[in-house]
């Protein structure tokens, strides 16, 4: 496993082919840390949002109003116990329309400071979560790194989107499941 500064370092889950700031469809989970059931329970397969739940929900509809400038689009989300999951697009803006190009010869998707894409929308949704959830519990915590797929065709963002709207119902089926 390789090192950086003689620490090892996980390689990123991010597809290295692919720019995250290219007008596309994503679906993200983003998980607790231990998992802990900080945003509700679920009763006869619905949601029922904590206060913390209720942030999570609140922060991610300021996530399209804050950031008109890249041309978001907000698709299927659910809070549930644990983790959250979500449909998020990122339409053509003025930061990706020069890198659209696949064969342009630039890196596509580099170590580095990462601004105007998908990794800085959910880093700053959960910096936003966390502020705001510390003043009611001072032990929230996320998980540090997020899920994410990119969506290509109509079949698999019509399946996703019903397996989010489903989520809730199937909760016991539920990998991320605590009883």
């Amino acid at each position: 496993m390789e090192k950086f500064q003689n620490k090892y370092r996980i390689p990123s889950a991010r597809a290295y082919f692919w720019n995250y700031g290219w007008n596309a469809l994503y679906f993200v989970t983003i998980c607790t840390h231990h998992r802990i059931c900080w945003f509700g329970n679920i009763s006869e397969g619905e949601m029922k949002l904590s206060e913390i739940g209720k942030l999570v929900n609140s922060e991610w509809v300021k996530t399209f109003e804050m950031r008109p400038d890249m041309n978001l689009h907000m698709g299927e989300y659910v809070v549930m116990p644990n983790h959250f999951h979500a449909v998020i697009g990122i339409g053509e803006n003025q930061y990706n329309m020069q890198s659209m190009d696949m064969d342009a010869g630039q890196p596509l998707n580099k170590f580095g400071p990462q601004s105007k894409n998908l990794a800085s929308l959910i880093r700053g949704f959960k910096a936003g979560v966390s502020i705001l959830a510390r003043q009611i519990e001072p032990q929230f915590r996320w998980q540090s790194r997020f899920h994410d797929h990119i969506i290509r065709d109509d079949e698999s963002f019509l399946k996703i989107s019903d397996y989010i709207k489903n989520n809730p119902a199937k909760w016991v089926e539920d990998k991320f499941y605590t009883p």
